[in-house]
């Protein structure tokens, strides 16, 4: 589905166009054509791969989809695939794809199941006609800030469910299963957003050092700028990531101090119910020579001490933390 289609000369918007229109102005080598399709059909790419001469290895890796985030070059134009990530409001992570055709005189943009849209990038760029004026090299980056700025969002919101998981752990207010359970959902979330970042990363690095493809050619700080943002995100989704090793082996540990807890209870329990036990059998073996069996305070007695031994042992395992 066409989203936009715009004509850009000089950093400023000319025309909104029809897909028709836009062979006219890709003619043009001072200007360029800037196009946002959504969910694009097959017949849709057959169209756009005839307006700007596209390279059918990257048609078919865009029809596709499920691509791995990379930056390709063919010949005169630039193929780029990022992942586009986003929270839902039940705090699901939601996971899109946004490819990007670059060439010297126009921008092909298709985003594939994402409800995120772009038309805030579109808008900042036309605010910015000193910075338009650089071309398609520029929308490209201007794509990949504000992908790359939506992890931030995500990598924030993760660490706040690491911390609303380890306050129940130590809260008593969930069940270690519970607890388990949201910490691994909370690691594959973390493997989406590495696999969303790091693949980034390695191609972004080809855009601002060694040589450059001649679309990006003088933006190689703006790239670097983007690359920056990446790494912090990297490095914060590994701090994420061993936190979250740590409370995985503090949420075993205390399960097995709640299990080693329940143990020690009833070891103290059936000690308190030996001694009676132990001293019952005894008097109840029936043999013939026993003299207490005909002392008259016999019974008495021994029950007081079955109790005074009770008392003494539950004493102790009250003071010792058994009981």
């Amino acid at each position: 589905m066409l989203i936009n289609c715009a004509a850009y000369q000089a950093g400023k918007k000319i025309a909104d166009l029809t897909v028709e229109a836009i062979s006219d102005y890709v003619m043009h080598s001072d200007c360029f054509v800037w196009v946002a399709l959504k969910d694009a059909s097959p017949e849709e790419l057959e169209t756009m791969q005839l307006e700007f001469g596209l390279h059918d290895l990257a048609v078919e890796d865009a029809r596709n989809g499920h691509q791995r985030p990379k930056l390709e070059e063919y010949d005169h134009m630039l193929f780029c695939v990022l992942h586009v990530l986003d929270i839902d409001k039940e705090g699901r992570l939601q996971q899109g794809e946004l490819a990007v055709f670059v060439g010297s005189n126009f921008v092909l943009s298709i985003r594939n199941r994402s409800r995120i849209g772009f038309l805030n990038v579109r808008e900042r760029c036309e605010r910015e006609p000193q910075l338009l004026q650089h071309g398609a090299g520029f929308v490209l980056y201007a794509l990949m800030d504000a992908v790359v700025d939506r992890y931030f969002e995500v990598v924030h919101h993760l660490e706040g469910e690491l911390e609303a998981i380890e306050e129940r752990m130590f809260s008593r207010s969930g069940s270690a299963r519970t607890n388990i359970e949201e910490l691994y959902s909370l690691k594959r979330k973390l493997v989406t957003v590495s696999h969303a970042a790091v693949p980034l990363l390695e191609a972004i690095a080809h855009l601002h050092g060694g040589r450059v493809p001649g679309v990006c050619v003088g933006m190689s700080d703006y790239f670097r700028d983007v690359y920056d943002h990446l790494e912090r995100i990297v490095k914060s989704v590994e701090s994420v990531r061993d936190m979250l090793s740590a409370a995985v082996q503090v949420n075993l540990a205390m399960i097995s101090l709640d299990d080693s807890a329940v143990s020690k209870k009833l070891a103290a329990y059936a000690a308190l119910f030996a001694i009676p036990t132990m001293i019952a059998g005894v008097y109840g073996m029936n043999f013939e020579n026993m003299p207490e069996l005909k002392i008259a305070w016999a019974y008495p007695l021994t029950l007081a001490t079955m109790f005074t031994l009770d008392l003494v042992l539950w004493r102790r395992f009250k003071k010792v933390g058994w009981l």
